[in-house]
């Protein structure tokens, strides 16, 4: 999964990045409004936290420009928490939730996954497809009852799969969703990283459908 953070208090955008790689997202930042509208408007991201208070634009502005290019990914805002008119605003123009200053880290976190959840169709944080199961709230992955240890990517690309199973999703799309934008994208490393989850899952899970893609089937999946 990837995000965007525009937040342009540098040591509030930092530890927001921060606490989301260290929950296995690809996460891209913005310093002001004019640079997230241009991100959020030409990457292809699956959440953006977005701060009401921003210079250059601000994030309202931000918000309706997106909503009127036909962008809908989930958008959770920052506002003041004294402010309740910046909420109404917000929720106006687009937002699906929010969040006041100052917050709690764990709040932001969960209410991202709450986001991302909705978008996928489930009601919890654990998806269950026959023996695997992945837990998005501890980072998590088992198969059978057994812990799995993956790398962050592997993890990513076990997650974006599962969030989006039935759905055929071509190499291309993993890449714009699996890396942040300062990394060195190649889609012929998925083919590396599906064919190292394939033998630690152990388990016929991931689908290869040829010239397209691959694709996660939920014949048992549990929401």
């Amino acid at each position: 999964m990837r995000l965007l953070v525009v937040e342009d208090d540098r040591d509030i955008n930092r530890q927001l990045v921060a606490a989301l790689q260290g929950a296995g997202y690809a996460v891209d930042r913005a310093f002001d409004g004019e640079e997230g509208q241009f991100l959020g408007e030409t990457e292809p991201y699956d959440a953006v936290v977005l701060d009401i208070g921003l210079p250059k634009v601000d994030g309202v502005s931000v918000l309706e420009a997106w909503r009127r290019a036909g962008k809908t990914m989930p958008v959770l805002i920052l506002t003041a928490r004294d402010r309740w008119s910046d909420k109404v605003r917000g929720i106006d123009a687009g937002a699906d939730d929010y969040v006041a200053k100052p917050f709690h880290m764990e709040e932001v976190l969960a209410r991202l996954r709450a986001l991302l959840r909705r978008v996928a169709g489930h009601a919890t944080s654990e998806i269950v497809i026959g023996p695997v199961a992945l837990d998005a709230r501890g980072g998590r992955v088992s198969v059978s009852g057994e812990p799995l240890k993956l790398t962050s990517h592997e993890y990513r690309l076990l997650s974006y799969l599962m969030h989006n199973a039935e759905r055929v999703v071509s190499r291309s799309e993993i890449v714009e969703h699996l890396y942040d934008q300062d990394f060195d994208r190649d889609s012929n490393t998925i083919e590396v990283f599906v064919g190292r989850l394939r033998r630690k899952l152990g388990v016929d899970l991931i689908e290869t459908v040829r010239g397209l893609g691959y694709r996660v089937a939920a014949k048992t999946a549990k929401t």
